[in-house]
């Protein structure tokens, strides 16, 4: 009995696809990414591919070895963490993590400076490897489409005038502070300050004269400011300042010093006498939300505002 002509296609198709094992060994080794065969206590088990030079060293060297001889402990640690989560999911695994010298044990200072993105996309194996489970881990050098996808996140949430945050972003980062000031108390103070007689300068010495005026502002506050301290411009000659780890008594000393080195920064620079209004207030077991804390702090603004301006009210 003769087989059907379309049956006896696909026997020779799967002929003509039956390699061998050398074969499998020179196809998986010419993958331009690297692909770990990773156990799950996280020994490199095997390495294919990593072809593409420009990306990608001989990692050969690391067959045998441990994930914890390789690298820094938490990121060692973190990597085994990976393989547990893809070997309980029996699904694809992906993850973004970032290696930079520091983390690699040996290259602390020979490594390179900035830090290599990856996207790792990491597997179930359906059988052991010497006896363990294993997943097999591809990694991807994502570095340059995370600095664009990073540079274009800035620029989404960052106003062109001053280098500060935009409204957005503040909205972003009083919910994340809140979040921690109702789990872990920590106490964060919030100023929001605008410009007095903004306007005036405006319509008067014109908008060059304003903008400059604003970059003076957002210069000094830099100088001033610490760097865990989060600057926003929230619209116009408006301003935010969110201060962690700083209670109320604390933040009022430094709202009135920024108020004064505002003051003598225009004064000196643009030779324009300007000063800036504030209120400040800081998040309380009461709040609901972060919104509640804005809302004082405006309230404080408005009442230096009525007090005759260049002060900073608490509420």
């Amino acid at each position: 009995m003769s087989l059907p002509t379309g049956r006896l296609e696909k026997i020779e198709i799967a002929r003509e696809s039956d390699f061998s094992h050398q074969q499998l060994y020179f196809i998986l080794s010419a993958l331009p990414d690297p692909c770990f065969i990773l156990t799950r206590s996280g020994r490199y088990a095997a390495i294919f591919g990593g072809k593409d030079s420009r990306f990608y060293h001989d990692g050969s060297s690391l067959i045998g070895r441990n994930i914890h001889d390789v690298l820094q402990y938490e990121k060692a640690n973190r990597f085994v963490r990976e393989i547990d989560k893809a070997l309980a999911s029996r699904t694809l695994h992906i993850v973004e993590y970032s290696l930079s010298g520091s983390d690699i044990k040996g290259l602390e200072s020979a490594g390179p400076g900035n830090a290599i993105w990856f996207e790792g996309r990491v597997q179930a194996l359906d059988f052991p490897v010497d006896g363990e489970d294993a997943v097999i881990w591809v990694a991807s050098n994502i570095t340059e489409k995370n600095a664009v996808e990073n540079r274009l996140r800035h620029q989404s949430e960052t106003d062109a005038l001053t280098g500060f945050f935009n409204r957005r972003k503040l909205m972003d980062v009083l919910a994340l502070k809140f979040e921690l000031f109702q789990e872990e108390h920590i106490p964060t103070s919030v100023l929001m300050f605008d410009i007095d007689h903004f306007k005036t300068v405006n319509d008067e010495l014109g908008h060059a004269m304003g903008d400059a005026v604003l970059q003076a502002i957002a210069d000094v506050c830099r100088r001033e400011l610490r760097k865990t301290d989060f600057l926003a411009r929230l619209g116009g000659d408006e301003f935010v300042v969110v201060m962690p780890a700083t209670h109320r008594e604390h933040g009022i000393v430094i709202a009135n010093r920024l108020r004064q080195r505002i003051a003598a920064e225009i004064g000196d620079t643009l030779k324009h006498h300007s000063t800036i209004s504030g209120g400040l207030s800081e998040f309380e077991r009461s709040d609901t939300s972060f919104e509640d804390v804005m809302k004082r702090a405006d309230d404080g603004l408005y009442r230096s505002k009525r007090a005759g301006r260049n002060q900073i009210s608490t509420i």
